[in-house]
């Protein structure tokens, strides 16, 4: 057992309804070393799964998939509610860990990521019962739609907000009667595991839920490529959905993809100046690690003055740290192959002949991973910073002097995950959100994000939609029985 927050954490896998341990893979050992990115440290040996791991799952998941098919929605749905009892009296500890393991704020964990882990699992155990469709005639034959179970959903998740987004796959797969097999991220392995505990105490019968740990090509591909999968879910980068394609393709197994994104954030001139700073500034939460942030400012000429006085200031109040200090804004990025990652394309970017108002390099006071919000202006058409995807606490910031323009800027990268638009015409805001390529945009807010909404990327941002009766869709099978009239 490691003991990390003061909570002790299985880093073995679950597989089965039991804690196993890894057999050595090729050319590694039967652990990897997880690092806190607070201060880089060693806070647990992992269970370092490969072939042989992500086949015990797959064939656990397989044997439980009948009994679990046939168990009705109510009791179903009653498990569900019970993981989310287990949830929420355990919200401290998973907050501590989470913190620990990734970075986040401790703030944010308590008040938001843990309670939403509670009601990933609550919204689709109630969405499974009022799951369905009237039946409907066809020259009087009668048409009946159902949803069966699909079977064993591979879910690999990202490290960036690990439990949230693993329930929010989790919980309709089971809610649909599938079977679960887990690869957490690498670098934030640890509340998958609790996770597992927490299920197995709800009742969760063995086999129905599998955690396997490991880095992504020893324990994911063998994964994704598993004849026995019927249902991928993956959350990431776009490099690794293009592997996890490859490798499902021989199975045409169906997949879900949720990827990156290059989201824009438009002000417009007649926009309240100051809330549209105070979504500018909210495009560092995480440290900038979300995939929906709105990292491209684009900016009315006529009011980027005004706006850019605005920014820097909320920008500058913002107060970067530990991120168990309930004080703290910004934490630290989640790896130092990260933070290099971020800091190259800032190096790029200047070279480029973009200007930093702010930030640009890391927070010398701070040391470790801990990067300063930086806004850049300047960068010429089509640089690096205005096109691809640096997840990381770095905006930009353009102008238009057209509501054409605004548009073209707009949606002038590969990605279509998200938008956001700040304006004081509901006439303007129609107009320009229906011609914005976007899975999701908002109208002078940020990041309302209800469940039951279809949720999902365009272009390089994804493939599918998630959320409410879009997430039974995909975990399930669809199948419409026509019934010829009966005689007599």
């Amino acid at each position: 057992m490691a003991t990390v927050a003061g909570v002790a954490v299985d880093p073995r896998h679950w597989i089965g309804g039991e804690r196993v341990a890894s057999a050595r893979p090729a050319g590694g050992g039967a652990t990897f070393t997880d690092l806190s990115p607070i201060d880089e440290r060693p806070i647990a040996e992992i269970a370092r799964g490969g072939a042989a791991e992500a086949d015990a799952a797959v064939a656990a998941a397989r044997a439980a998939f009948p009994a679990w098919a046939r168990t009705g929605r109510e009791e179903r749905a009653r498990l569900l509610h019970a993981i989310a009892d287990g949830v929420e009296k355990r919200t401290e500890e998973l907050a501590r860990v989470e913190t620990a393991d990734n970075g986040a704020l401790i703030r944010s964990h308590r008040r938001g990521v843990m309670p939403r882990v509670a009601h990933n699992f609550r919204f689709f155990a109630d969405r499974l019962l009022g799951l369905g469709h009237d039946d409907f005639e066809t020259r009087g034959h009668r048409n009946h739609v159902s949803w069966d179970p699909a079977g064993v959903c591979a879910l690999i998740t990202p490290w960036n907000a690990p439990l949230m987004l693993a329930t929010w796959k989790i919980a309709p797969a089971l809610a649909a009667g599938n079977t679960v097999v887990l690869k957490p991220a690498e670098w934030t392995p640890l509340t998958a595991s609790l996770l597992a505990d927490i299920a197995a105490e709800a009742g969760l019968p063995d086999g129905v839920l599998n955690v396997v740990q490991g880095y992504g090509a020893e324990a994911g591909g063998p994964l994704t490529a598993h004849p026995d999968v019927r249902r991928i879910s993956f959350t990431g980068s776009v490099p690794t959905a293009r592997a996890i394609a490859a490798a499902a393709a021989p199975h045409l197994t169906p997949m879900s993809l949720e990827l990156g994104g290059k989201s824009p954030l438009l002000v417009f001139a007649d926009a309240d100046l100051d809330l549209a700073a105070d979504l500018a500034v909210e495009q560092y939460d995480n440290a900038g690690q979300v995939c929906l942030a709105a990292t491209r400012l684009l900016v009315e000429s006529s009011v980027a003055e005004a706006f850019t006085e605005r920014l820097l200031a909320r920008t500058g109040a913002l107060k970067q740290g530990d991120p168990r200090d309930p004080g703290t804004d910004v934490g630290p990025q989640i790896h130092r192959r990260h933070l290099e990652r971020v800091d190259g394309f800032v190096r790029r970017a200047r070279e480029a002949g973009a200007r930093a108002l702010t930030g640009g390099g890391p927070n010398d006071d701070l040391g470790g991973l801990y990067y300063r919000p930086t806004l850049f202006t300047g960068a010429p058409d089509g640089a690096e910073i205005l096109t691809e995807e640096v997840f990381g606490p770095v905006l930009t910031l353009q102008t238009f002097d057209t509501e054409e323009q605004a548009v073209a800027l707009a949606n002038g990268t590969r990605y279509g995950l998200a938008a956001t638009l700040a304006t004081g015409d509901p006439d303007r805001a129609a107009r320009v959100s229906g011609r914005l390529v976007a899975g999701t945009v908002w109208v002078n807010c940020f990041f309302v994000r209800d469940l039951a909404a279809p949720f999902g990327g365009s272009r390089l941002s994804g493939m599918g939609r998630e959320g409410g009766d879009w997430s039974f869709d995909f975990y399930c099978d669809l199948k419409n029985t026509v019934t010829a009239p009966w005689a007599g």
